[in-house]
């Protein structure tokens, strides 16, 4: 589980305007933080089958609102995608 001082942070460093939480850029770079995080804990417990079903869920949500920003403004999908560096 993400801390909720990384988890600010991460709002603050992505927010396109004041109070911003919901934009995708913002939603993408939780989701990343949270990839991160879950992906070093089944390195150690290779087992965990069940945070690896979450996993992969947060990967296509990750992804469905990749394709979104694509399809409204290519620019912004490419700003997040080289901050985050997201290989894609």
């Amino acid at each position: 589980m993400i801390q909720k001082e990384k988890k600010s942070q991460v709002i603050l460093d992505n927010a396109t305007h004041e109070g911003d939480t919901g934009s995708p850029e913002v939603q993408i770079a939780i989701l990343t933080a949270r990839i991160q995080e879950l992906t070093e804990h089944l390195q150690t417990h290779t087992h965990d089958n069940h945070s690896r079903r979450g996993l992969l869920k947060m990967v296509g949500k990750r992804r469905s609102l990749l394709d979104y920003l694509a399809k409204k403004d290519i620019n912004r999908y490419r700003a997040i995608i080289a901050k985050l560096g997201i290989r894609r």
